[in-house]
């Protein structure tokens, strides 16, 4: 709409300074001939555009004209604008949304040297997609989303492994960790957390429900993720590491280091290590090579020799 556009142009102009009509052109996806009656459209409503000609030119607000919104500064931007997730705000759908809004934080800035997007952009950038994608699909997080703000009940069919499970739910929050998204609602006076690639259909009701007032979505998922971590399942090993393998071990996510303490080899460390199951043991130990040895249970140091024999004789060793 025209109306968007010319606040859109104030925002620009106030926040950058001077813009040549192409530039706004490009920006705003219009014709340059379009700019030249906005231009005309804001100066005839008391904006006092100007415009400057020669190579330099361009269009800008005159001396000392701000709208009425102040009081912000570049850091404090910069503040607000750090935690966007490109892949966060594309998967929500509301792109067009942060960038309008992120015109109407600039251009309240005082105006300095340094811009908050280039402030931003110089020195920090968020790289939400991982070096491994999930892969996962979200058909239906639109639908949640919608549901969420308007603190509607949703219907949704639920997959646990080959079966289907339907629920009513409240939508309480979302939550996206390493780019996995997670939907934590009510059921039944209780509350789940659902994986939203594997909710194949959500149907949004007219029921309404009134968000507890003591549920807080942080607290919730720090205190469902401890609780998850302490029902995984837990394999004890005995290991001998050498020290630099141990900066790697440490790395694993799945490993809880419970005691080390030197060995009677130099280089070498006892460590106490609690694995999900024997296959990811079995897994983790053969990725460190050489560096890593298991001396109990025996089973496991059975399983870890056999897969290298094995390997070894694809090189007919």
């Amino acid at each position: 709409m025209r109306a968007d556009r010319l606040i859109t142009i104030v925002q620009l102009l106030q926040s950058r300074g001077k813009i040549s009509s192409k530039e706004l052109a490009l920006t705003l996806e219009v014709s340059e001939r379009t700019i030249f009656r906005d231009m005309e459209a804001l100066s005839f409503s008391g904006i006092p555009v100007l415009a400057e000609r020669g190579r330099e030119g361009g269009w800008k607000l005159a001396e000392g004209y701000r709208n009425s919104l102040t009081g912000m500064n570049t850091k404090e931007i910069a503040a607000l604008l750090v935690p966007a997730d490109p892949a966060i705000l594309h998967a929500l759908g509301i792109q067009e949304e942060f960038s309008s809004a992120a015109r109407k934080l600039q251009a309240v800035a005082t105006r300095q040297p340094v811009t908050p997007f280039s402030f931003l952009s110089q020195r920090i950038h968020i790289d939400g997609a991982g070096w491994h994608p999930s892969g996962e699909t979200y058909p239906c997080l639109s639908a949640l989303q919608g549901a969420l703000w308007e603190n509607r009940k949703v219907s949704i069919t639920y997959l646990r492994g080959e079966d289907a499970a339907e629920r009513l739910v409240a939508p309480l929050g979302l939550v996206v960790k390493r780019g996995v998204w997670y939907l934590v609602a009510g059921h039944h006076s209780e509350l789940r957390t659902y994986r939203v690639s594997r909710i194949t259909e959500a149907k949004v009701t007219d029921e309404s429900f009134e968000q507890p007032e003591d549920f807080h979505l942080s607290e919730y998922w720090e205190t469902s993720t401890a609780a998850f971590k302490s029902a995984l399942p837990r394999y004890p090993s005995s290991l001998l590491v050498r020290e630099q393998t141990m900066k790697e071990l440490q790395k694993e996510r799945y490993v809880a280091l419970l005691h080390q303490e030197p060995a009677e080899a130099p280089g070498w460390i006892r460590a106490e290590a609690e694995f999900n199951t024997p296959e990811s043991a079995c897994r983790i130990i053969l990725s460190l090579g050489q560096g890593i040895k298991v001396t109990a249970p025996p089973e496991l140091a059975d399983t870890v020799a056999a897969a290298l024999r094995e390997a070894a004789a694809l090189y007919d060793f």
